[in-house]
């Protein structure tokens, strides 16, 4: 990140956030966001990093107004007051020694950016603008951020953008901590993982322990805690033929959370690794967040006559014996410059006539009159006037 030079609203530094920040109210938007996107999931092993979602909607939100702020806030369910607030407040809260989060905005070199735009980035979120050429290198100059800013793990959140590209609003979020009860590798056995095209054989971990346990109507919950983090890994098991998308539902999480109660616990859990690549245009689009991808979008506030293009996310876990190593980045990109429709029309459908002209001279190099272009002969007789 450091090679990328960095512009920050002059005189602004970043704010400590009130005690009253309405994190609960963001939490719980992201949490449904999270299961939404797992409901529209097309493959088998899927991870997404919900909360990296909701950055970067949040900073769009920043430069929003209209029905295309009132969609942003419905569909992630940000509060009316204080959201940045809070993101802020989280930021603190999650930021450990074992996690990290970057924000950045990467513009066209030129492309002025609202003034009120940039204090909120630099007030709540630490970031400031990336001055980039689209044309030349914008997608590795962001690539380069979101692999430092993910420790390697997710080298590259863009295949291409657009030459035309004006302006990408990017989050990242890293996380790699140990397990305050690890697994000893020596209990590891190969064995049977009931997968939805049949039984597969899988290093399957065990650890015996005190830990937070939670059962409900048709599912267990398991709490891992890590080691010098208020983190935990919660996991959530299906006691009968539950898709595993269901038990992401944030009613089910709440109720896992509101029942965990210290127990001595026996578990299996397979080591898992790997990565998913969503576009989330479409599952944004279902969920209702329309106008921010149409012309006409309101997002005044960061640059006149801007929409998203495309919203990607890249995610990737690792479990195993030792603890957890995942990581994020949300790219919103190709906010393009659009136009209203024009006020004034002109259409060549009568006879017309036209120059060539050189315009710092005035000269004409050719003129001509178009009377019927339909004609390709040198034109017929004109009637006399």
């Amino acid at each position: 990140m450091s090679a990328v030079p960095t512009l920050k609203a002059e005189g602004v530094e970043r704010a400590t956030p009130p005690g009253d920040a309405p994190v609960a109210e963001v939490a719980a938007g992201v949490a449904r966001v999270g299961h939404a996107l797992a409901e529209r999931a097309t493959t088998t092993n899927w991870v997404c990093s919900p909360l990296s979602l909701a950055y970067a909607f949040a900073m769009l939100r920043a430069g929003a107004g209209g029905e295309t702020a009132a969609e942003i806030d419905r569909v992630l369910g940000f509060p009316a007051a204080g959201p940045h607030e809070a993101f802020n407040a989280i930021t603190r809260a999650t930021a450990t020694p074992h996690t990290r989060v970057a924000n950045g905005l990467f513009t066209q070199h030129g492309l002025p950016v609202g003034a009120a735009f940039l204090r909120s980035l630099a007030t709540h979120y630490g970031s400031g603008v990336h001055p980039v050429d689209f044309a030349r290198d914008g997608a590795e100059v962001i690539n380069a951020w979101v692999d430092e800013a993910t420790a390697g793990r997710i080298p590259r959140l863009f295949d291409a953008l657009s030459p035309t590209t004006r302006l990408v609003l990017a989050n990242a979020i890293y996380l790699k901590a140990e397990w305050r009860h690890p697994f000893a590798e020596a209990e590891t056995t190969h064995e049977h993982f009931a997968a939805a095209g049949g039984p597969v054989r899988v290093p399957m971990m065990h650890l015996t322990a005190d830990l937070a346990y939670a059962a409900g109507p048709g599912w267990q919950a398991v709490e891992l805690p890590y080691k010098g983090a208020d983190l935990a890994l919660r996991l959530v098991v299906p006691a009968d033929d539950q898709a595993p998308d269901a038990l992401l539902a944030p009613d089910l999480l709440a109720a896992a959370a509101r029942s965990l109660a210290p127990a001595y616990v026996r578990l299996a859990m397979p080591r898992f690794d790997y990565g998913s690549h969503i576009d989330l245009v479409r599952p944004m689009k279902a969920l209702g967040l329309r106008t921010v991808f149409e012309p006409g979008a309101d997002l005044g506030g960061i640059h006149p006559g801007l929409r998203v293009d495309g919203a990607v996310q890249r995610a990737t876990v690792t479990v195993d014996e030792w603890g957890t190593e995942a990581a994020a980045a949300t790219g919103l990109m190709s906010l393009t410059s659009w136009r209203p429709p024009p006020e004034i029309s002109v259409s060549a459908d009568v006879p017309f006539a036209f120059t060539i002209v050189h315009p710092p001279t005035g000269v004409p190099l050719f003129a001509g009159v178009v009377g019927d272009p339909s004609d390709t002969t040198g034109g017929r007789q004109r009637p006399p006037r």
